[in-house]
């Protein structure tokens, strides 16, 4: 009976550190999930800024307001 108690409170230690080896496990997870969600929100953010989130039509409509200065340059350089 003693030693079956003595079994039971082992059993129990064990289990009381399993589940603090897990909290702390848990934890750490989030943590690390908390710096990425801000690593992510400081990326976009700096695409946004550099302007590298644009869609491909964003990119064309950009490329042609270009050409057309390119273009007025062009002209007014011709006429002089």
């Amino acid at each position: 009976m003693e030693e079956e108690n003595m079994n039971l409170r082992l059993d129990a230690d064990v289990q009381k550190l399993e589940v603090e080896r897990l909290r702390k496990g848990k934890t750490k997870a989030e943590e690390d999930l908390d710096i990425l969600k801000t690593d992510y929100k400081k990326l976009r953010l700096s695409m946004r800024t550099a302007g590298l989130g644009k869609i491909l039509e964003q990119w064309r409509e950009k490329i042609q307001e270009e050409k057309n200065k390119a273009d007025i340059r062009e002209r007014k350089f011709q006429e002089v």
